[in-house]
């Protein structure tokens, strides 16, 4: 009778299910996508502006405002962990995705309300005399945020995996797919667009930078990426949590290392692995996982290095930027807008990569392994740092001014007490002064009397010039991240990839404290030499990296598994000469 009871049960759901398909694909997955786009759109949007409302809104020097930028990054791909926490061990993916976007819709909120200009209480450049509440309210809404993307960041592309039964592979295949293309959609079109609506002058009587819309704007999208996963519930196969792989993981390395303390000195046999002392408490399937695990996060311990150059795209290239000119002709490209030469690059250097150049290292019979591939990421990455070193020691010849506008506007008061409008476009980097002579009445012809002799010239050093530099740090990327995803969840055992890409994040978040580091610790005087610095650092690992990767031996962790499919949990001596044998086999084919 129960067993009719559920296969009616069963009958329900699956009668729902074709009910919210279309052409094999689950309708809820477009709510999902949806969701991804506007979230990673706030989330890029916000950070493509950020470095320069702390530069230039609450006046923070380039070092400080650096610091603060990576502090913020490193939080962001620490918080990961938390959620995955959360979400398979208390609340579950779904619960876990609504509250932390909650959390992350207030901080967005609250990074728009602390760049709102309030005109009682700035002085004449239009900027806040006193920066106590911008401050304070900027840290919260930053901690939000971090806290929100760190967040939901594992759980949304698992929530869309979930909704695939077993037999739609192809279907779950091409879903990762769009998902990938909405992130990098959101990413390009929010560091087009926020850059636009920073450079908007929305202050009365001064020209302020529009900041607080900057920051408004992505987010009202994280708004709408919360109401639009939302109205998806009805539709999502929502996963019960299982209890946190993560969390056993933890606590058998933990055993293992007490146990093997506690009898250290005694005379009890060596074990050929540190992990094999947790064989008291823990099955030999799960301890074999784990030395899987650890193996490769292993030869994660170099990779922040990589991270530390590539997020400084987003800080001192940003920066950089500032000091040069980015007139194109049919349009002016702002500092921060810069950055969308990496995503616009990856669109088009992952297909040319797949298709062609892997193909033809092939066919010359090298064997370009995936550590190989790293490593010449690295290298990469390292050369665009040289790149950008040479850029700054160009703009240091020039001696670049630090006046940053277009156009500027003044209003002189004449011998009559009317007003004189008068205005002038000024280039990139130039310093003017105006000679307003003794005789000066304001009228109609007012301004044609006001000379202009030049002090500073324009700056003659392009933005364009920084494309060399972009163009490698994202070939860099493209051989390095992509090739670091596909061989951690190759070397991964099925239900420990979670794991390995909370390892990988965390190596993002390493890079950033970092950059922190060298930020605050070198103090070199110049910008040019940090940026040598840095890449002579990566170098240097880059090499390490490569010895490691040398000694690697590449696994099948299929394999290795499916040699404890015999295991018994009633013999445990005959377990363990299966167990025995099955990895001195797997040994002698290594």
């Amino acid at each position: 009778m129960k067993e009719d009871m559920a296969d009616k049960e069963q009958g329900k759901v699956k009668k729902s299910k074709e009910k919210t398909e279309c052409c094999g694909y689950p309708l809820s997955i477009f709510f999902i996508v949806v969701n991804e786009f506007c979230e990673r759109f706030s989330y890029y949007g916000m950070r493509a502006v950020l470095v320069l409302y702390f530069r230039y809104f609450l006046r923070w020097d380039d070092d400080f405002a650096t610091t603060i930028y990576h502090t913020f990054v490193a939080l962001c791909y620490l918080t990961p962990i938390l959620g995955a926490i959360i979400a398979d061990s208390w609340l579950g993916k779904f619960k876990t995705i609504v509250y932390l976007s909650i959390v992350y819709t207030v901080g967005q909120a609250v990074m728009a309300v602390s760049a709102i200009h309030d005109i009682t209480d700035s002085n004449q450049d239009g900027n806040p005399d006193n920066m106590t509440l911008h401050v304070a309210l900027s840290m919260v809404g930053l901690l939000l945020i971090a806290l929100g993307t760190g967040g939901i960041k594992p759980c949304v592309a698992a929530f869309g995996g979930d909704q695939f039964e077993d037999h739609q592979e192809k279907q779950r295949s091409t879903f990762f797919s769009i998902f990938y293309l909405s992130i990098n959609a959101g990413s390009l079109l929010s560091t087009v667009i926020t850059p636009i609506l920073r450079a908007q002058e929305c202050g009365i009587n001064t020209q302020q930078k529009c900041y607080p819309l900057a920051f408004g704007v992505p987010a009202a999208l994280m708004a709408v990426a919360l109401v639009v996963f939302i109205l998806g519930s009805s539709m999502y196969v929502k996963a019960a949590p299982k209890g946190n792989i993560m969390m056993q993981v933890c606590k058998c390395i933990a055993f293992a290392n007490k146990n093997r303390f506690k009898h250290r000195g005694t005379r009890f046999p060596k074990r050929e692995h540190w992990m094999d002392w947790a064989e008291e408490r823990y099955d030999k399937l799960l301890i074999a996982q784990v030395k899987m695990v650890l193996k490769v996060l292993f030869l994660y311990i170099p990779l922040p290095m990589f991270w530390a150059l590539f997020d400084q795209q987003g800080s001192r290239w940003t920066l950089q930027a500032t000091t040069m000119n980015g007139n194109f002709g049919f349009f002016t490209v702002q500092p921060d807008q810069m950055q969308t030469v990496n995503p616009i690059l990856i669109l088009v250097m992952v297909p040319i990569v797949d298709n062609v150049v892997y193909p033809l290292i092939k066919k010359c019979g090298l064997n370009f392994t995936p550590l190989k591939r790293m490593t010449v990421g690295m290298l990469l990455a390292a050369l665009a740092f040289v790149a950008a070193a040479l850029v700054q020691v160009q703009i240091d010849l020039c001696h670049f001014s630090s006046v940053r506008c277009s156009r500027a506007k003044f209003i002189i008061s004449g011998d009559t007490g009317e007003m004189c409008k008068f205005s002038m476009d000024l280039g990139f980097g130039s310093s003017y002064t105006l000679l307003i002579p003794s005789n000066f009445n304001s009228g109609p012809e007012c301004a044609k009397t006001i000379q202009q002799v030049e002090d500073i010239k324009p700056n003659t050093m392009h933005m364009a010039w920084q494309i060399p530099q972009y163009f490698l740090m994202t070939c860099g990327e493209v051989v390095f991240s992509v090739t670091g995803l596909e061989f951690s969840y190759s070397q991964a055992p099925k239900n420990m990839k979670s794991v390995l890409q909370a390892g990988w994040l965390l190596t993002t978040a390493m890079g950033n404290i970092i950059v922190l580091i060298v930020a605050e610790a070198g103090q070199l005087p110049d910008q040019w030499a940090e940026y040598v610095l840095f890449a002579g650092l990566l170098i240097c690992v880059c090499i390490i990296f490569s010895i490691m990767a040398h000694y690697y031996t590449y696994i099948d962790p299929a394999e290795i598994e499916a040699q404890f499919s015999e295991y018994d949990p009633d013999d445990k001596k005959k377990n363990e000469m299966n167990m025995d044998a099955a990895l001195e086999e797997k040994q002698t084919k290594i």
